[in-house]
């Protein structure tokens, strides 16, 4: 079986969402639905087993330039990297089939853990934060620093507490970041628009969490949050908060929420994608969670009409 390059109109869609489902790497961001609403076409390295059916992939979104084509990471895509479903493969193996690539980045899986590449291949190190929803809530909820714990017990012991309630639009949280984070974050109109399109497509699917906290009086948002429940995984995928909400802590009653839905569920892990700023990442280890290193993998090599240049 070997490793094969592939273009976009040669990869078999149906074959490759089959082998991301049944690959160790629980990698959501891998499948060609999340794929065609981040990226568009993509590319490959694929391995094909006899019957036909993929028992690896690593998916390489591309941007044409005019120098040259260029791997790129998607926007709310964490993770791609290689997905196994049979035996190993190693990861070293791609630099050598990239090289027709003029850029090259792209960030592996957890699973890939953080491989020896040859020299001209930066490996960046990233984390991200997981906490096993297998215990209990209450169990969980222990292991919530002091500060948490003493602010979700002031909220529970309130005349009006505040509460995270399932909503169906996500116009207004997308309207709340724009509002308070978009700016700093980055995010242009562009963003938006293939957020909008990804939220459509794991709302079809079953896989999207939408919930809401607001003001118990005046009715504003103060803050809200998208998760996608997926195989083993509560991913924690998007998130925005006004300043208000923040002072009354509504980030933390939704994830305590969220983590109270889902605990006491063998297996499933809250992934808070995310965890490379230290103020968030703080935020993260407040509820217990522990950092998940993950690799970024990138290159430049020079277009061939400049390789004579010294």
């Amino acid at each position: 079986m070997a490793l094969r390059l592939l273009h976009y109109s040669e990869i078999d869609l149906a074959a490759w969402d089959e082998c991301v489902a049944r690959a160790r790497e629980v990698v959501p961001y891998a499948h060609s639905w999340w794929l065609h609403a981040t990226a568009g076409h993509w590319e490959a390295v694929v391995e094909v087993e006899a019957d036909g059916r993929y028992r690896a992939v690593w998916p390489l979104p591309v941007k044409r330039r005019p120098w040259g084509r260029e791997v790129y990471q998607p926007p709310f895509t964490q993770q791609l990297g290689l997905l196994v479903a049979g035996e190993e493969v190693s990861v070293a193996m791609l630099p050598a089939m990239a090289r027709c690539y003029t850029r090259f980045y792209t960030q592996l899986n957890t699973a890939n853990g953080l491989p020896m590449l040859p020299p001209g291949t930066s490996v960046q190190p990233r984390q991200t934060y997981h906490l096993s929803l297998a215990a209990p809530a209450g169990h969980i909820r222990a292991g919530y620093c002091a500060d948490y714990r003493r602010r979700l017990r002031l909220n529970e012991a309130a005349l009006q507490p505040l509460r995270a309630q399932e909503a169906r639009n996500a116009e207004p949280l997308l309207t709340l970041f724009q509002q308070t984070q978009g700016a700093a974050a980055g995010l242009k109109p562009r963003h938006y628009t293939v957020l909008r399109r990804l939220i459509a497509v794991l709302a079809q699917r079953q896989l999207l969490e939408l919930h809401e906290v607001h003001h118990p009086q005046t009715g504003a948002l103060l803050a809200g949050t998208l998760f996608v429940r997926y195989r083993t995984r509560l991913i924690y995928l998007f998130a925005a908060a006004s300043v208000e909400g923040k002072k009354a802590a509504a980030p933390l009653v939704l994830v305590d929420a969220a983590i109270g839905r889902h605990a006491d569920t063998p297996d499933l892990v809250l992934d808070f994608e995310g965890g490379m700023i230290p103020s968030i990442a703080r935020f993260f280890a407040n509820f217990g969670a522990g950092p998940v290193p993950y690799a970024a993998l990138s290159f430049t090599q020079r277009p061939w009409y400049l390789t004579w240049m010294r």
